[in-house]
């Protein structure tokens, strides 16, 4: 019993453990290839170099020269997060980001935007959401439909092309994979998007500045817009772990000469590439340790548990057995002075008769019946009464 009862044990815990594995793989890592909902506020931050740029300042519109630092702010907005209704409810996450561009010299303020917008989960897509909003012209746009990738790509990012959307273009345009490239210790993906000299739309309160200053005399002029964005992804995680933008944007008006409003070379710092890295490399060993690591251990320990409880329990059962077969009751001992009985031959005794009678001691009768003692006692004579058989237990009489 002890043996089935330790084995019954070994054979529970080991099912337990195969369970619990299957949890891991099925419920526990899926979860961790989320974006989750208390996602912590990250900042990037990409430098440009001798970057050509448009600067307003207390009312004077100008192109300076130097470099530029551009700082993109993400936070996760739980409480809109938590509002999702219908089919984004437990789908998408709401994300706020802010970017500012500053002079590096002096700090000085560039440029600057702001947008709300719903991110899937898995897919990290833009998704259609009612409260998403545009700001980079000091008004909020509530008619942008953000769609394709924008601040990440999907989980187990694939080789093959994706889409971006693009702020200025305010569309996706294609992204090409283009190979793979270690960065920091991590296999990436490399996808580029090229958008070349691509109209820009302008309102009039926006043109006529820009007329006034660098065409004077001119009614008209279209903004031509190209980048050549590249980026680096964890095909694990979807992260960005590295994004190059090459960005022009050329005043062409129908009168006078074409002016380069913007002519800079973005690029992550190495501090953001550094960190972007860093978290990348931590969400990949919580999936490589939950997903495959723990799973794969305890549902080893659970065959050998389950196999052992089998094995235990069987040799419990055997042995049980054995012992049965070999209970039997101990044998009576003999009385040590009972006589042994020894099975002879019956040998029929022929009856005497007058003609031939038996032959006895001393030539007397020998019978089964004791004769008659004799009439004629004398007391110098010897008896003549037969001798009796002694008993088992008693020494002969005469």
């Amino acid at each position: 019993m002890k043996h089935r009862a330790i084995g019954a044990v070994l054979f529970g815990v080991g099912v337990l453990l195969l369970a619990l594995a299957a949890g891991l793989v099925f419920v526990v890592a899926p979860a961790l290839t989320k974006l989750p909902y208390d996602l912590k506020a990250s900042t990037s931050v990409a430098e440009a170099s001798n970057a050509k740029f448009l600067q307003i300042s207390n009312g004077v519109i100008k192109v300076n020269d130097g470099d530029l630092r551009s700082t993109v702010l993400v936070n996760q907005l739980r409480d809109e997060t938590a509002k999702l209704g219908g089919d984004l409810d437990g789908k998408a996450v709401v994300w706020q980001v802010g970017q500012t561009v500053d002079r590096a010299d002096n700090k000085e303020l560039v440029s600057a935007y702001g947008a709300q917008l719903a991110l899937d989960r898995v897919s990290g897509e833009a998704l259609k959401w009612q409260g998403q909003w545009l700001d980079d012209t000091g008004q909020r746009d509530t008619g942008i439909q953000f769609a394709g990738q924008i601040y990440k790509f999907p989980f187990h990012t694939e080789k093959r092309d994706y889409q971006i959307f693009d702020r200025d273009l305010r569309q996706v345009r294609d992204a090409k994979f283009s190979g793979t490239e270690t960065i920091k210790g991590i296999e990436t993906y490399r996808f580029e998007q090229v958008i070349t000299d691509e109209p820009l739309t302008l309102d009039a309160s926006r043109l006529t500045p820009l007329l006034a200053t660098f065409a004077p005399g001119a009614t008209d002029a279209k903004l031509v817009y190209s980048n050549q964005r590249t980026v680096w992804v964890d095909p694990v995680t979807g992260s960005y772990i590295k994004v190059r933008e090459v960005q022009k944007k050329i005043l062409t008006p129908n009168l006078g000469t074409p002016t380069t409003l913007l002519d800079a070379d973005f690029a992550y710092n190495d501090a953001t590439i550094t960190a972007s890295a860093n978290r990348a490399k931590k969400s990949r060993d919580s999936l490589q340790l939950l997903g495959v690591h723990v799973p794969v251990g305890l549902a080893a320990l659970g065959l050998v548990l389950m196999i052992g409880g089998l094995l235990v329990a069987r040799r419990g059962a055997v042995a049980a057995a054995g012992e049965a077969r070999h209970r039997v009751d101990p044998p009576v001992p003999a009385p040590v002075d009972a006589p042994t009985r020894h099975e002879e031959p019956v040998v029929e005794r022929e009856r005497p008769t007058a003609e031939q009678p038996a032959v006895g001691h001393e030539g007397g009768l020998l019978s089964d019946e004791i004769p008659p003692a004799s009439t004629n006692w004398r007391a110098d004579e010897e008896p003549t009464v037969p001798t009796q058989r002694a008993g088992s237990d008693e020494p002969e009489k005469h």
